[in-house]
């Protein structure tokens, strides 16, 4: 559970499996752009790419959520 609270780990993930591959444009980048507009054509292994890479800016989210909510200790 550290692993996923570890703002390091995360930004890394970010910047390398979120990002990859960079030339000629970031891979999760040209995916939203085919979302956008209209997803034809995309099938299952494309939703499971843009998951996969969406993944660590998902968990970097959480991660500001969990930091401007504060949460109850008792």
């Amino acid at each position: 559970m550290q692993l996923l609270n570890n703002w390091r780990i995360i930004l890394l993930l970010c910047l390398t499996l979120g990002l990859a591959p960079f030339f000629p444009e970031p891979h999760l980048w040209g995916k939203l752009k085919w979302i956008a507009g209209g997803a034809v054509g995309m099938n299952a292994a494309d939703w499971f790419d843009i998951l996969l890479h969406g993944f660590p800016f998902i968990l970097l989210f959480r991660l500001l959520i969990l930091k401007i909510i504060p949460s109850e200790k008792n």
